[in-house]
């Protein structure tokens, strides 16, 4: 067990938990007070003690099921035998298997939604065996992943009238409830979606028990291995991944809000005052034995962030204005303002109080970014600022522009740029571009990073989040550039 657990920390290090020495030893110990005939126990235990986010844990529970969470299961398969070989190819062959469904996937989904139905698992779970027998066609020491072998079989399961079905077979146990109450109604639903995603989730685990059989542990975590939020690229994100990057963004924007407030570091009394030091040294014969210091000033900080929403921007721009929208309620006065080849004002539509989805809408169909022919103008874009805009910096004012800096080699209006660097407390971009790329055909990145605190690459939250800590707020007032 110890060798186990050795194997599943340096997994989940792997995977980027920072799991340390100490929080290793401490899960060793909790293995000693822990019930190892379940693997629900060894979960817990082994949740408490590793994982510290609760973002993290996803990726935990995947982790646990190859090391853990099989080795309880009942009737393991230890091998693929003949018979199981046999309906791999057409979803037609195979043994009859218990608890019925012995034929195609039809008759088997209908099977296992009534086992389902009547929470019948364990014949559930002898279902699934045999729909993954005849189905998947998973031979020994094919290097295929766990997720092909999955799509095969819900595939030839019918898994898209799988709800539907779930919800007719609940509708008829419950014949005597009102049907047209709409609570009713509602109930049905989310318990065939329930039921829907344990069925899913156990054909999960029985391809995966059948894939750890046959390579080993070590080999199939680094196949089935789940990124952490921080580390999806932004740029290639899918629609759930980008719902679990919002849901982890706002504790990063409070974060960013923090250091965008911090206040110059002049000592805890603010400022030495000269005049009153001067004046109060007179009662020492000169000496400056009492210094003086003027009160702190206290500003509230402004933000001011420019984001390219072209169509190659198109994902990480969601995510610029997620970070938007989030640092507005923390902020008490942040601009925004989106471009393409055009610029135009849109924080009308992320405040606090608005609706994100409905803000990206909005902003979509009612701000004015197109002005020629839909492509990224850089220039054009600064330009419009400077004439219209550039009222909302100040020296108080943080400036964060967004975007890959491909100007599809049309003027750079580098002069716009050094104007709204020169006026604001900061100016930063983030390029979301491996950095490799930068200065390669349309790209201009190395025109506008002299005038700017800091370029940093950001395709995740963690590289975001290593910009925060390293460049969000400089201890003093930048250096004002020059051309």
């Amino acid at each position: 067990m110890i060798g186990t657990l050795t194997e599943f920390v340096a997994e989940l290090r792997a995977i980027g938990l920072p799991v340390s020495m100490v929080e290793a030893l401490d899960a060793a110990v909790a293995l000693q007070h822990t019930d190892l005939d379940g693997p629900e126990s060894l979960k817990a235990a082994l949740g408490a003690t590793l994982v510290k986010n609760a973002r993290h844990y996803p990726a935990f529970e995947n982790a646990f099921d190859v090391y853990f969470g099989l080795m309880a299961a009942p009737e393991p398969p230890a091998h693929f035998d003949e018979d199981d070989e046999q309906g791999g190819a057409d979803g037609t062959g195979g043994s009859d298997g218990a608890g019925g469904g012995g034929g195609g996937g039809d008759e088997l989904l209908e099977a296992m939604i009534a086992a389902l139905a009547a929470g019948d698992r364990d014949a559930l779970r002898r279902l699934v065996r045999q729909a993954v027998s005849q189905l998947a066609g998973m031979e020994p020491g094919r290097p295929v992943g766990g997720r092909y072998y999955y799509y095969r079989v819900m595939r030839r399961l019918g898994s898209e009238r799988m709800n539907e079905q779930l919800l007719a077979a609940l509708s008829g146990d419950a014949a005597d409830v009102d049907a047209e109450d709409p609570l009713v109604d509602r109930l049905r639903r989310e318990e065939a979606e329930r039921l829907g995603d344990e069925l899913r989730a156990e054909v999960r685990r029985e391809i995966l028990r059948r894939l750890v059989a046959d390579r080993g542990a070590d080999q199939v975590a680094a196949t089935v291995r789940m990124p952490l939020a921080e580390d999806i690229d932004l740029m290639h994100a899918t629609r759930e991944e980008l719902d679990e990057i919002e849901r982890a963004i706002a504790p990063l924007a409070r974060k960013l809000a923090t250091r965008l407030s911090r206040r110059r570091k002049h000592g805890s009394k603010g400022r030495l005052d000269v005049r009153r030091t001067i004046r109060r040294s007179l009662a020492y014969g000169g000496a400056l034995v009492e210094p003086q210091f003027k009160p702190p000033r206290r500003s509230k900080p402004e933000l001011v962030i420019l984001a390219d929403v072209s169509g190659s921007m198109a994902t990480f721009a969601r995510f610029t204005l997620q970070l938007t929208h989030a640092i507005s309620s923390e902020l008490s006065k942040v601009r925004s303002f989106a471009f393409i080849d055009g610029l135009d004002e849109v924080s009308r539509f992320f405040g606090p109080d608005e609706d994100f989805h409905r803000s990206v809408v909005r902003m979509g169909s009612e701000a004015d970014l197109v002005r020629r022919d839909g492509h990224s103008d850089y220039g054009r874009s600064l330009a419009e600022f400077a004439i219209h805009h550039m009222e909302a910096i100040s020296p108080k004012t943080t400036v964060i522009i967004t975007g890959d800096a491909r100007n599809n080699y049309r003027d750079t209006g580098r002069e716009h740029l050094e104007a709204m660097a020169s006026r604001a407390r900061a100016l930063f971009w983030l390029n979301p571009e491996a950095r490799r790329y930068w200065n390669t055909g349309d790209s201009i990145m190395a025109t506008y990073a002299p005038l700017c605190d800091a370029v940093e690459q950001v395709r995740s939250l963690r590289q975001l989040e290593a910009f925060v800590e390293r460049a969000a707020l400089p201890s003093t007032r930048p250096v004002r550039r020059s051309a």
